[in-house]
């Protein structure tokens, strides 16, 4: 009786860490597929000013805050081999570089975030990008770590570079 004991409990242990990497997994693609959602209602609305609403753009800035920064590093906390992942194995050795990129990620949801607060109504001229003004970053480019240098921008300026953070992270760190 002992023996089949231990071997059920060597099975579930076994058993167990596979489970618990495929729901990291699975956890951090829904995570990523509601970001890509968030971004492309951001980009509707800028494609198309007319559409904004100050509510949606808010609540599609707050689904990428809620789940960036800490809680996308937390995703990626501990690197298990899984063929369901895309992730590369060197987030672990460039963790710091990997939560920066979550983190400035979260920075510029926030500031998206402010813009939609600060612009109820439609979307005013100053949300949107002025001819000439200098896009910055790509995937090897800067990050504006200043939060009043953030708020000066325009809302569409931030969005793009909140989109080269992600480029700059898939490029980094994803298989494809």
């Amino acid at each position: 009786m002992f023996g089949l004991l231990c071997a059920v409990g060597a099975v579930l242990m076994t058993a167990a860490p596979s489970a618990a990497a495929e729901d990291v997994v699975a956890r951090r693609q829904t995570d990523m597929k509601a970001m890509a959602a968030a971004a492309k209602t951001i980009f509707g609305m800028f494609k198309d000013p007319a559409s904004y609403q100050a509510a949606e753009f808010q609540g599609a800035a707050d689904a990428i805050r809620d789940r960036s920064g800490g809680v996308l590093s937390g995703h990626f906390a501990s690197q298990a081999a899984n063929p369901q992942s895309k992730a590369k194995p060197n987030i672990v050795e460039e963790r710091e570089r990997f939560d920066r990129l979550a983190n400035d990620l979260r920075e510029y949801a926030v500031a998206l975030e402010a813009a939609a607060q600060n612009n109820p109504g439609p979307m005013p001229s100053g949300m949107r990008m002025k001819p000439g003004e200098a896009m910055g970053g790509g995937p090897l480019g800067t990050h504006v770590r200043n939060e009043q240098a953030l708020s000066a921008m325009s809302a569409e300026h931030v969005f793009h570079l909140m989109l080269q953070t992600c480029t700059t992270c898939h490029v980094r760190f994803r298989t494809d």
